[in-house]
């Protein structure tokens, strides 16, 4: 090994040791300027050596180069959602089930806070990290591995146990403490963008963009609570997975507990709820897991969440303010939403200063008027809201709905039978900017780039009046916007153009057709095959597609007969959108022409297995209950359908009876 390995280990496993002190311990040995000075050393060698480089080197945190967007991953095992406990008498009941289930045997719980970030999953292999994959929809999530490799509580390379050294999962939360979140907001303020809403929002935020070296300039950390290989757990209970990642030098939160019983983990959730504001970061409760893994595997999962675990949900917190006035936001349907402007209240440690009032109806049922002191209530990623009047105010001024759109000026409706009050102006540029921030958004055309501040601009400066007019921007506009460089734009046009190659559902659901959202779009794309088809169609005809009722099939025939949508379409048309698509022919086969509904969880098939079952014998499964079901497919806790279907006189039938029709 020459002079300048040996440096570069020695500066690297220093410059390690030093991160874990200050970034996980949190008690630093040195100062800022001694950790930048061995920094700079560390990158000047590297430098000079390229042949010394190394993927897991801090230097490699810095941030890496732009990335055009991000490639799709599956997980090696679903990341299910949990079931939530919202009281005593539910985090029991769960406790009970527990209890049955595992028939007498004794078990343990750990305790642990739920932080209130982003699920994430950092793979390694050979000790060191390879691949961060954030959640997704459980299934699939989106490889963030550059802007992941930012975080400096995230090790890079790990001393690996025997049987961990192959390859193994830590899947945790990546969250944005308080001070960061705030320090980001003022950020934000100063450079007139909007606020992130929550912690929780900005540390997504900050986890995909596009560009490695924003997330870094954002302090993220990650703290872990699981540990598998293979997608499965690595050792013989959750206890032992934490204590393993704590040793490897995760973040894990010493906040947790292995409890011997449910009224250890209730004491635990007391404590923790009268003690939250005293964290570095935001919580919504705590996750309470059966400690062995051999018993989680006897409990099993039902087919959304496993029945070993539940999140107790600490219930919203409140605060009292004055409402100083009322003010009326525009969206992308017209609505005119009402909001409170409040004297700002820090609630659970975060300052409101605004909370929705939902519409007419809403302020009426409070009885509110502006100057009223009231109860506000903000609870996870929930936008505040107002709950109750304490105290009528002293001088009082009621509130009305304007007749005119205060964006545009346009006309103001509120339809019979309908809460909400709408602008019908199209071309309201209020409207506009939502349409377009919902156009390009993730779950629908996907434009990387295109955020609330430059579609702003693209509207104020008339670059665009309806979202088609975004196919034809060109980078000599883009790049003379503010915080817009040539790089930048070129980038955003290129992201425009590859979003032309969605297929038909996506661009269905951009749209912004009112109560056609992406499972709509799927089923309208599989059974009319083409936009025009589907333009083209009675409210009849729109009715046959599966899930679609009356209501959704004239607000689609509505939204196609009016000119300006016409012209929009025809627009999308010109810039080279998907239109079409192969139909999905129905299988003929016994349940042809059937509905069904599933609900509970089944003794022996999962949802999946059934849904697909039935979906083989020719019949659909419907997620909701109405008088198109013909038939309710009953397991254990089955909820509200289950009542609705006898409330309806649906016939109701049992895995066995299910598994009889298919002839098994």
């Amino acid at each position: 090994m020459t002079n300048a390995a040996r440096e570069v280990e020695r500066l690297r496993a220093e410059l390690r040791r030093h991160e874990h002190l200050y970034y996980v311990a949190d008690s630093p040995e040195i100062s800022d300027a001694e950790y930048d000075a061995l920094m700079r050393r560390l990158m000047e060698l590297e430098k000079e050596h390229p042949e010394l480089a190394s993927p897991d080197s801090p230097t490699g945190r810095v941030g890496g180069k732009a990335r055009e967007g991000f490639v799709k991953v599956r997980h090696s095992s679903p990341m299910l959602s949990l079931d939530n406990a919202l009281n005593e008498a539910e985090l029991r009941d769960f406790d009970r089930r527990v209890r049955e289930l595992l028939r007498g045997e004794s078990y343990r719980y750990m305790a642990e806070l739920k932080m209130d970030g982003l699920s994430t999953a950092m793979r390694y292999r050979n000790g060191r990290f390879v691949q961060a994959v954030t959640r997704g929809d459980g299934e699939i999530g989106e490889d963030v591995t550059e802007n992941a490799r930012t975080i400096r509580s995230l090790p890079l390379r790990v001393e690996a146990d025997e049987g961990l050294r192959d390859g193994f999962e830590a899947r945790g939360e990546t969250v944005m403490n308080r001070r960061a979140f705030e320090r980001l907001n003022a950020e934000r303020d100063a450079n007139g963008q909007a606020r992130f809403a929550n912690p929780r929002n900005a540390a997504a935020g900050s986890l995909r963009v596009l560009e490695p070296r924003v997330t870094a300039s954002r302090r993220l950390d990650f703290h872990p609570y699981f540990l598998l290989v293979e997608g499965e757990p690595a050792l013989g209970s959750q206890s032992e997975a934490l204590e393993t990642l704590e040793r490897l030098g995760f973040k894990v939160s010493r906040q947790r507990r292995l409890c011997g019983g449910v009224e250890e983990v209730l004491e635990f959730c007391a404590r923790w709820e009268a003690e939250r504001d005293t964290l570095p970061y935001e919580i919504d409760g705590v996750v309470v897991k059966v400690d062995a893994v051999a018993q989680q595997r006897a409990l099993g999962f039902t087919a959304k969440a496993p029945r070993w675990a539940i999140a107790y949900k600490y219930p919203a917190r409140q605060a009292k303010t004055r409402v100083v006035g009322i003010e009326v936001q525009v969206g992308r349907t017209g609505t005119l939403t009402p909001v409170a402007v409040l004297e700002p209240k820090e609630v659970g440690g975060v300052t409101v200063s605004r909370a929705t009032l939902h519409n007419e109806d809403e302020i009426g049922r409070l009885g509110l008027e502006i100057g009223d002191e009231v109860v506000i209530e903000r609870s996870g990623d929930v936008i505040p809201k107002v709950v109750r009047v304490s105290v009528q105010g002293s001088p009082r001024k009621p509130f009305r709905m304007p007749a005119r759109c205060p964006v545009c000026g346009g006309t103001v409706v509120r339809e019979e039978g309908e809460s909400a009050s709408r602008c019908i102006n199209t071309n309201c540029s209020a409207r506009l900017k939502q349409s377009i921030l919902h156009f390009a958004s993730r779950g629908v055309m996907n434009i990387d780039g295109l955020g609330e501040a430059l579609v702003e601009q693209l509207v104020d400066k008339g670059l665009i009046t309806n979202v088609a007019d975004l196919y034809s921007l060109t980078v000599e506009q883009l790049e003379n916007l503010d915080r817009m460089g040539a790089k930048s734009a070129a980038k955003l046009v290129e992201n425009i153009g590859k979003s032309k190659r969605n297929p038909l559902p996506r661009v269905l659901a951009a749209l912004g057709i009112r109560f056609v959202g992406e499972r709509t779009a799927n089923f309208l794309g599989d059974s009319f095959g083409e936009l025009d088809a589907i333009a083209g169609a009675t409210v009849e005809e729109l009715q046959e597609a599966e899930e679609v009722g009356p209501k959704v099939a004239e607000s689609i025939y509505r939204f196609f007969r009016e000119p300006r949508n016409q012209s929009l379409v025809e627009g999308l048309r010109q810039a080279g959108l998907v239109f079409s698509q192969e139909i999905k022919r129905s299988i003929v086969g016994p349940f042809h022409g059937l509905t069904f509904v599933l609900t509970g969880s089944l003794p022996n098939l999962s949802r999946e297995e059934a849904k697909r079952r039935i979906e083989e014998a020719g019949g659909k499964v419907a997620g909701s209950v109405s008088k198109k079901t013909h038939y309710v497919v009953a397991g254990e806790d089955a909820g509200s359908k289950l009542a609705k279907a006898k409330q309806l006189k649906i016939a109701i039938m049992n895995e066995e009876q299910l598994l009889a029709l298919l002839g098994d």
